[in-house]
């Protein structure tokens, strides 16, 4: 395949979820000697391949020294988060940008970020590809994708549903963005907006997909369906399903006595590693946790739960044992937690493929994980198990004959790890979108 020059776009370079699986893809290409750019609203790297997107570039904006702050103020929040350099970026912004600020007043998706439109022109050379992760996250024009993608095939990989609806990110189980939204059921949503004009929202993003040509790209075969049942589906040129993957370089099976060691963990008592997330996502489901730990405590009183990233996720204060671990940003860290645990747990109110779920299988330990959104489709009988939505006693029932039997979670490991083989490794999700990136590349130039 000859080079490729891909412009991904993405809200940040760093981070879990849509972060981590456009910067693996982004090593990914450039390993296989293709050229790519990773746009991004917020960076933490100095990596020359990482273009920052300003929110606004134009002349006045730049000679004012408004458009260096911003810079700075977004690398200081990236690298220094909840110390209050995001809200003076807000205020510095809608202090200038008052349509910004009346978008949001009214309840308004903010697509007020001038400099989207002349994101292409940032690059050095021309770009083959634009591939799009999360676009949502305040950086980001979503009245750009016409122009963008008449310059270049344009993909979108969604991670979540907010391209489908009139704002969240996920509907928890509200049908309305199938018909164009209004009336909604929980403006608190993330993202959340002030009034509800979801209605509008919704059709202004139909309006701007009917005006692109776009591909889609799901991680799951659920997200799909909830693509093809949107205003999106009957606009997209092509769809495919393209799953996650990991590196299993990285996450692989291992010694579990080594690396308790090296991470300080006791040797002699059953762990359950818990989900590792953001902290405060309203998609978690820290309540489901909780119960779990509470009810498996009545029983095996000996368990550890670790929780990697999240505090809230356990309460040691009602009973079980319980080590909060920072969120790790060297995943060959990572992949030792998942080592030393014997049982992970990945409670969720929503999920549309989770990297963690993958991550823990690779290192042979099993998951169980509530049953929605994607995640059935990664877990199957023989590698881990399915729990209803806010099933915690089945989540701690299921993991009582796991723990006393090392036989049987040994078989569910071994499972997981060949399933991830087969199915989930970073080298098959980047082959499988440069393949398709080929193809689009050759048609555009036919026609």
């Amino acid at each position: 395949m000859s080079q490729l020059r891909i412009a991904q776009i993405g809200a940040s370079d760093e981070g879990g979820g849509a972060a981590s699986v456009a910067s693996a893809l982004m090593r990914g290409y450039a390993a296989r000697g293709h050229r790519v750019w990773h746009v991004v609203g917020r960076t933490r790297s100095d990596d020359p391949s990482i273009v920052p997107l300003d929110d606004d570039d134009r002349p006045w904006f730049r000679r004012s020294g408004y458009t260096a702050a911003q810079r700075v103020i977004t690398r200081l929040a990236a690298r220094h988060p909840n110390q209050g350099f995001g809200l003076a970026g807000r205020v510095l912004r809608y202090a200038t940008h008052p349509a910004a600020l009346a978008a949001r007043l009214r309840g308004a998706e903010d697509f007020e970020f001038p400099a989207s439109h002349r994101l292409l022109d940032r690059l050095d050379a021309p770009a083959d590809i634009v591939h799009a992760h999360n676009l949502h996250g305040s950086y980001f024009d979503l009245r750009a994708l016409p122009a963008i993608s008449r310059r270049a095939p344009t993909i979108l990989t969604l991670h979540d549903m907010w391209l489908l609806t009139g704002h969240c990110a996920y509907s928890l189980g509200c049908e309305r963005w199938r018909a164009g939204c209004g009336a909604c059921a929980d403006l608190r949503l993330d993202p959340a907006v002030r009034r509800d004009v979801t209605d509008q929202n919704w059709r202004r993003k139909r309006a701007i997909y009917a005006a692109s040509a776009l591909s889609v790209a799901a991680p799951s075969e659920w997200l799909q369906r909830q693509v093809a049942a949107s205003m999106l589906g009957p606009l997209v040129r092509e769809s495919r399903v393209i799953p996650n993957g990991v590196d299993t370089t990285v996450f692989h099976p291992g010694d579990r006595a080594g690396a308790r060691a090296a991470l300080g963990l006791p040797a002699d008592v059953p762990i359950v590693l818990l989900t590792a997330g953001s902290l405060g996502s309203m998609w978690k489901d820290d309540a489901t946790l909780h119960r779990a730990a509470a009810r498996l405590h009545g029983v095996r009183p000996d368990v550890l739960y670790v929780s990697v990233g999240r505090p809230s996720a356990v309460r040691p204060d009602a009973g079980p044992r319980a080590r909060v671990i920072p969120f790790q940003r060297d995943p060959r860290v990572m992949a030792q937690y998942y080592r030393a645990a014997d049982l992970y747990w990945h409670a969720a109110r929503a999920d549309t493929h989770p990297l963690s779920v993958l991550e823990a299988m690779a290192c042979g330990t099993p998951p169980i994980a509530t049953a929605i959104g994607g995640i059935p489709e990664q877990v199957t009988g023989d590698t881990g198990r399915l729990v209803p939505a806010g099933g915690w006693a089945e989540m701690a029932d299921g993991s009582v004959p796991l723990l006393a039997d090392d036989q049987a979670r040994a078989r569910l490991g071994a499972a997981a790890v060949a399933r991830v083989a087969r199915c989930f490794t970073i080298d098959r999700q980047v082959d499988a979108y440069l393949t398709w990136f080929a193809a689009l590349r050759a048609a555009a130039a036919a026609s």
